[in-house]
Formats: C-alpha cells, structure tokens, sequence
C-alpha cells in the first residue's frame, strides 16, 4: 500500500520541480526573484500533479504496456 503512495509522491515531485522550473525561466527569465516565483509555481502543481498521478497512474502504465505489446 505505502508503495502505491510513495511512487506517485516522488513522480509528481519530480515533473512538477522540472516542469516549473522550466515554465517559469521560459516566461519570466532568471532574475534575483527567480527562486520565489519558482517555488510559488511549484507548492500549487505539485499537489495537482500527485492527485493527477494517483488517478491516471495506473490505467496510463497499462496503457503504455498495451502499446508497447503492440508494437513488438
């Protein structure tokens, strides 16, 4: 059970600190304030990326797997 936790936490973590990071460089560029916008763009995706994650998580690795028995 703490697995099915614990991957979707880390995954969405990770999307959501590259994601932002990279939306906010591309919209705002890279000034003094950089860091506090950033880190504002992060604590609101990174709880909608988890729930995201926790929802679709599974039928999308099944979904991949069909996909990939497909083209073998």
């Amino acid at each position: 059970m703490i697995k099915k936790l614990i991957f979707p936490a880390l995954m969405s973590c990770y999307m959501a600190f590259l994601m932002t990071g990279l939306i906010t460089y591309i919209n705002t560029g890279f000034d003094a304030a950089f860091g506090w916008r950033w880190l504002q763009a992060f604590l609101i995706a990174w709880p909608i990326a988890g729930v995201l994650v926790l929802l679709g998580g599974q039928r999308i690795c099944a979904l991949s797997e069909s996909i990939a028995a497909r083209l073998k």
